[in-house]
C-alpha cells in the first residue's frame, strides 16, 4: 500500500515569522520568539523533509532527506562578514546522497549532488546539482567533463530542461580555462563552472500551498539526470531502491 501523502507543513505563517525576524535581527527578539520559531519554521521543515524523503525513494532512492541534517541552521557564521546579523531571514533543506559524508546540509561542506529548497518572503525557490564543491569533487567532475562532456551537455541544453530551469547558474564562473585546460578544450564551456546547479524560483504561494509536496517531487524528478550525472563524476552511485 503506499503512503498516505501529507499536506504541505509550510504555511504563511512560516514566511510570516522570516519576515519578523529580518524586522527583528537579534539575539534577544529571538530568544523571546524562539518558541514560534520551531513551530513555524524549523518544525514544518522537517515534516517537509520527511515527506519529500519518502517521495524519492520513488524515483531516486539514492537522495535521502534527513529531518536533523537536511535542514540548514537559522544562524548565521559572522566570523568574516561585516554583517553581524546573528540569524539568516531564509529557511532551507538540502536532500543528500546516501553514502555522503555525514555533514552533508551544513554550510560551507558538501559531499554530494542533490536538491535543494529555499524559503524566504518573496524570493524562494527549488534546485538540483552541487554548489562550490569542495576542491576534490570540482576537479572529478571536470575530468568527467574533459573525458566526454556530451552526455552532460545533453541533459542541461535539453529542451524540456532549459524551458523549466533555463541554464545553468553561472554564479562564479571562471573568465579563463581553469589550470591544465587548452582554451580550445571541447569541453570550455562548461570547466569553466565553479558551481553546477539548475533551479527556478517559487511564488510566495506556490511555497506555502498544498501542492508542495508534489511539486517539488516534479521538479526534483526532472533534475535527477543532473545530479546522477555529477554524483557519478565524483563516485557515488545511484540506486535501484532504498536500503533497508
Amino acid at each position: 500500500m503506499a503512503a498516505a501523502r501529507r499536506a504541505n507543513p509550510i504555511t504563511p505563517d512560516t514566511l510570516r515569522f522570516l519576515s519578523r525576524l529580518g524586522r527583528n535581527n537579534r539575539r534577544e527578539w529571538f530568544a523571546a520568539h524562539r518558541t514560534e520559531y520551531e513551530t513555524l519554521v524549523r518544525d514544518p521543515l522537517r515534516v517537509l523533509v520527511e515527506e519529500m524523503d519518502v517521495r524519492l525513494a520513488g524515483f531516486a532512492p539514492e537522495i535521502v532527506g534527513d529531518p536533523r541534517r537536511s535542514v540548514f541552521r537559522i544562524h548565521r557564521d559572522v566570523r568574516f562578514s561585516k554583517d553581524k546579523s546573528p540569524y539568516k531571514t531564509n529557511a532551507a533543506c538540502w536532500f543528500f546522497h546516501q553514502d555522503a559524508g555525514r555533514q552533508v546540509g551544513r554550510e560551507g561542506e558538501g559531499g554530494s549532488a542533490g536538491f535543494y529548497l529555499h524559503l524566504e518572503p518573496g524570493a524562494c525557490f527549488l534546485g538540483g546539482g552541487i554548489w562550490m564543491p569542495p576542491r576534490g569533487a570540482l576537479a572529478a567532475i571536470r575530468e568527467a567533463l574533459a573525458d566526454d562532456h556530451r552526455p552532460f551537455e545533453r541533459i542541461v541544453q535539453a529542451p524540456a530542461v532549459r524551458r523549466r530551469f533555463g541554464g545553468l547558474e553561472a554564479e562564479a564562473r571562471l573568465v579563463r580555462m581553469p589550470r591544465g585546460y587548452r582554451d580550445d578544450h571541447p569541453a570550455a564551456p562548461w570547466l569553466k563552472y565553479q558551481s553546477f546547479t539548475l533551479g527556478r524560483a517559487l511564488t510566495d504561494r506556490q511555497a506555502t500551498g498544498s501542492r508542495l509536496p508534489a511539486l517539488l517531487a516534479k521538479d526534483y524528478e526532472a533534475l535527477t539526470p543532473l545530479v546522477r550525472w555529477l554524483n557519478r563524476a565524483i563516485g557515488l552511485e545511484p540506486a535501484t531502491r532504498r536500503r533497508p
